[in-house]
């Protein structure tokens, strides 16, 4: 303090503090993690001209919840299982950040098999598959770094990569394949800094499922470049007659993989938000590190329903196999009306899916001038017809639009008869685009 009186001192210290902390006005900025926040889908749909025919109902074939219109409720044993883990009233409190370990013994012996075993340590329950993607993401990644992304895919890898600073780079599936990922293309994207590739199968929005011998030769790939796998498998066992799901981690020999998966698909109840990270790491090159990560990220919000977590060892086990059946059976029959119906519609190329709850639609945007892109088709399509689909741009794939199957079947022939009735309308050959020219 040199030769300043105490009072002087304290004096100046309190000046200077108020000097530090002084501000004229307010200037209260949202974070750069919240500007870097989009979802792509919201951004598309909120900037379309939505205002449908007043003569015919709506039907919406964009959403992605299977409960949306009522004709696909869980099962009475899911229901059960509820109701007696609310009335034993041993789930009201905090669990453990990772899950209640009895829980995640129940996961972990459902989906362990001897090629990919699994003990309760190897599985985190998560608010979702949504939170389970997030935390493989978060736990992978640093800002910087690159991962690799399905084309068309689930809008919400982006969504969560571009927030934290991560890149996205995009690999091509092949619809000519069933959505087939090009696997020179995907290869050719990685470098020193990709961290992370995701694997979506059964696919959103394709609902694809890829046979065993392109499973493995996507693992040779990242097994050559020593990339680690997030394998978003919520779709798993969804799949129609006649085709094989198999879990990536289950021919995996060496790849360490984040399996990603929860109960919101298969058990139709996904606003029971429960979801999990199964961690299959048989050369424990993950090691304790990023397993310890994974706890440390849980603990920033204490995650799934602590309710639902109670009902789990009833759910997955007492669930009957008929339940499952009716499920897919009814899947399959939309996709099959769906499918054969568009199949004949002048203008557009529709994919049979082999999974899941969806189905895409190739747009022959030649034949119909009136409109630059899916957007703009989509949108018409709800103003003349009240059919809403959802453009493919959102999944940055564009001149293709996603149908969810979901919906009660007359409600899938009536909204294939509106669709043809549009395309018809706005169908144009080549020789007539030409003819409307030269006049």
């Amino acid at each position: 303090m040199g030769n300043l009186t105490p009072g002087l001192a304290v004096k100046g210290i309190v000046c200077l503090a108020k000097q530090k902390s002084c501000r004229q006005r307010w200037n209260i900025r949202p974070s750069e993690m919240s500007i870097n926040t989009l979802n792509p889908i919201r951004a598309i749909v909120d900037g379309m001209k939505l205002t449908p025919n007043p003569e015919k109902p709506m039907i919406a074939l964009s959403i992605g919840d299977p409960t949306v219109f009522g004709n696909l409720p869980t099962d009475d044993k899911v229901l059960q299982a509820m109701k007696d883990a609310i009335d034993s009233n041993k789930y009201n409190g905090y669990a453990p950040s990772v899950g209640y370990q009895k829980s995640r013994e129940v996961v972990a012996n459902f989906y362990s098999c001897t090629e990919a075993p699994l003990e309760a340590e190897d599985v985190l329950l998560t608010s979702g598959c949504s939170q389970a993607i997030d935390l493989a993401i978060t736990v992978l990644c640093n800002p910087g770094d690159n991962i690799l992304v399905p084309c068309p895919g689930f809008s919400l890898y982006k969504t969560l990569a571009v927030s934290l600073g991560i890149q996205v780079k995009l690999y091509t599936l092949l619809p000519e394949k069933s959505w087939e990922i090009d696997l020179q293309h995907m290869e050719s994207l990685i470098d020193d800094r990709t961290t992370c590739l995701i694997v979506n199968n059964p696919s959103n929005p394709c609902g694809s499922v890829y046979s065993k011998e392109h499973l493995q030769n996507i693992l040779s790939v990242a097994s050559k470049h020593c990339v680690p796998i997030l394998a978003d498998e919520i779709y798993g066992d969804m799949v129609f007659p006649g085709c094989t799901y198999q879990s990536m981690a289950s021919l995996s020999s060496d790849v360490p993989i984040l399996a990603c998966g929860g109960l919101a698909k298969r058990w139709l109840v996904p606003g029971w938000r429960l979801g999990w990270i199964l961690i299959h790491d048989k050369n424990q090159i993950f090691g304790k590190e990023i397993r310890q990560g994974l706890v440390k990220l849980s603990q920033r919000i204490l995650g799934a329903c602590t309710i639902v977590q109670g009902a789990i060892e009833s759910i997955l086990n007492d669930t009957p196999q008929e339940f499952y059946h009716r499920t897919i059976s009814f899947l399959e029959s939309n996709s099959e009306i769906c499918f054969s119906e568009l199949s004949t519609v002048p203008g557009l190329t529709p994919v049979m899916p082999s999974g899941a709850m969806y189905l895409m639609v190739g747009i022959e945007m030649e034949h119909f001038p009136e409109f630059q892109n899916d957007v703009q088709f989509t949108e018409r399509l709800v103003t003349e017809q009240s059919v809403f689909c959802l453009p493919a741009t959102a999944f940055e794939y564009p001149n293709y639009f996603r149908i969810v199957v979901t919906v009660p079947e007359e409600m899938m022939v009536e909204a294939c008869t509106r669709i043809r009735e549009f395309c018809q309308r706005h169908y144009r050959t080549c020789s007539q685009d030409s003819n409307e020219l030269d006049q």
